[in-house]
């Protein structure tokens, strides 16, 4: 935690990121013309140019997520320099603004940072980061694994072989792909690449969920594992990926602050005594958003503890058992009137995945 100066003490850096570059703009104490560099982005670079601008608490830097991270931010913070990592998609943007470029786009935010206008977001630590990273890998490996599913399907289908006997992917399915036979050659080699490369996708899946289990009991999510797995539809490694990203749950001030992080907010056109409001905003953190989605399916039956969800609650507190039964009382009751009167199964679960969103938020600020 950095003290920061008034504005007549500080200098402003803007600095726009790129894997070969750095453009900066640095506005000095009672200057409105930004002066602008440009360096290599390694460490001696960006020590001589922080060290030719004075004493590092006067200075206050930022630069919008993206690719490079947040390593040029910690890199900053051990030389105790002031740094924020800015939301791009909350930086103010001119209507008319037709040119881009990387010294107007440094330019614009040592101004608006200045101003006051910009958004930081919670740089997390290395090892919050890391079990990140590995809970992304995840999901990126059940992404490829479902593109995969459909290839093979979709090659099944343009050659008249469809599994009428029940769901895909169950072990009925898998027998029934294992006898799946062709005449041609180059069909049946077809065939094997496609169950080659599933049968791949399902291993490293297996392995990377082996490696995210040390993880539930031990390291910085822990408690969060314990508290959200508690919840129905949430499981170990739901509510690790959930704190992982969110990370510092209390920066919320309010369920909605957080359900917009989650872009599960309407979107709202108004104007004058017309309030028009429309399909969820989407602008927020997807993988939050996909996980809280997935889980409110499972509101769809009846209010009940079975074995797996007192199996989980077994590390959580009284307080939580009893808030997570609260909302699973009233999530189940939302998505039954919802499915009563909504043409679409998927507004209801969205709309149940916001509510979901606002108890979890409530139980981690508890």
């Amino acid at each position: 935690m950095f003290h920061r100066l008034s504005q007549s003490d500080t200098t402003f850096v803007g600095l726009d990121v790129h894997k070969n570059s750095i453009t900066s703009a640095v506005l000095e104490p009672g200057s409105d013309t930004a002066l602008i560099d440009r360096f290599f982005p390694d460490d001696a670079s960006i020590r001589r140019f922080v060290g030719a601008l004075g004493d590092p608490a006067s200075l206050a830097v930022c630069y919008e997520a993206g690719p490079s991270g947040y390593a040029l931010a910690r890199f900053l913070g051990q030389m105790g320099i002031a740094c924020d990592v800015i939301a791009p998609s909350l930086i103010p943007m001119s209507s008319g603004a037709r040119v881009k470029t990387d010294r107007r786009d440094a330019r614009h935010l040592a101004e608006l940072y200045r101003a006051g206008q910009l958004t930081p977001v919670r740089i997390p630590t290395e090892a919050e980061e890391a079990i990140r990273d590995l809970c992304r890998t995840r999901s990126d490996l059940v992404t490829d694994r479902t593109r995969a599913r459909h290839r093979l399907v979709k090659f099944l289908l343009r050659h008249n072989m469809v599994f009428r006997e029940g769901s895909h992917w169950t072990m009925r399915h898998e027998a029934w792909l294992a006898r799946v036979r062709f005449d041609d050659e180059a069909l049946t080699r077809t065939y094997a690449r496609y169950r080659s490369v599933l049968s791949g996708l399902d291993a490293e899946l297996a392995a990377v969920e082996s490696d995210l289990k040390c993880y539930f009991e031990s390291g910085p999510f822990a408690e969060t594992v314990a508290r959200l797995a508690a919840y129905r539809g949430v499981t170990e490694l739901g509510a690790l990926a959930l704190g992982a990203e969110v990370g510092d749950w209390v920066r919320f001030p309010r369920a909605t602050s957080f359900m917009g992080f989650c872009g599960l907010t309407p979107s709202e056109y108004s104007s004058g005594d017309r309030t028009k409001r429309g399909r969820i905003t989407k602008t927020g953190n997807i993988h939050l958003r996909t996980a809280l989605v997935e889980s409110a399916w499972s509101y769809q039956h009846r209010p009940a503890t079975g074995a797996v969800i007192a199996r989980r609650q077994a590390r959580a507190s009284d307080e939580t058992i009893a808030r997570a039964w609260k909302a699973q009382v009233h999530l189940t009751a939302k998505f039954s009137r919802l499915a009563a009167t909504k043409s679409s199964r998927n507004v209801v679960v969205t709309a149940v995945a916001r509510e979901l969103a606002g108890f979890l938020w409530a139980e981690m600020v508890a």
